[in-house]
């Protein structure tokens, strides 16, 4: 059973991509930009950025309930990947040691852009990073919640936040600081997604 369909996931692939491009490149890394724009490569090819420590992007994407109900996250952390962009894949109830593994590494220069995803319980976890993250100074890049169980306010940490929904009331807004660019954007009427299928 998956739990985001492949069509699904080609679109929030595009998405996610198009959104992390123009961050990363904005940042000073244009070679992480092009990297991202780059059409994709095979497994063994990396960019030169991935081989530095703190050097490209880090996707982390967060499954939902019990750990089995967004597979879809691997699905699409393998795609990244083939452009030659580090995501590594996790259980939305590991956010804060995960937040604290991330702190830790980018006060010690060890870790570039973040970038933050989740499905339905891992959509709130990431909410919930963004926030616990910007108490401790560490930037991020874009979070991307997909079909929230809630609506979360963005942090003043966050440049971008890119909400897929398909709930009426999963709606993330502007939070105190907050000055990126916020999208919700409402996959309700798409019948090729669902939040289980």
């Amino acid at each position: 059973m998956t739990f985001l369909r492949v069509s699904a996931l080609a679109a929030i692939t595009t998405w996610v991509l198009a959104g992390v491009a123009p961050l990363v490149g904005a940042s000073g890394s244009a070679a992480v930009a092009q990297t991202i724009a780059a059409p994709e490569r095979k497994p063994a090819q990396k960019s030169p950025n991935a081989r530095r420590p703190g050097g490209g992007p880090h996707v982390y994407l967060l499954r939902g309930l019990l750990n089995v109900f967004s597979l879809g996250m691997d699905d699409l952390a393998q795609k990244i990947q083939r452009r030659g962009i580090n995501a590594t894949v996790h259980n939305h109830a590991e956010w804060e040691s995960l937040a604290n593994d991330i702190a830790s590494q980018y006060k010690a220069g060890r870790h570039g852009s973040i970038v933050l995803i989740g499905h339905s319980l891992g959509a709130d976890a990431v909410m919930f990073m963004g926030e616990y993250l910007g108490k401790r100074g560490v930037p991020i890049a874009l979070i991307v919640p997909f079909d929230g169980t809630g609506s979360f306010a963005a942090t003043g940490n966050v440049a971008r936040v890119m909400n897929l929904t398909q709930r009426d009331y999963a709606y993330m807004r502007r939070g105190n600081g907050f000055r990126g660019e916020l999208q919700n954007i409402d996959v309700s009427k798409d019948t090729s997604i669902d939040h289980i299928t």
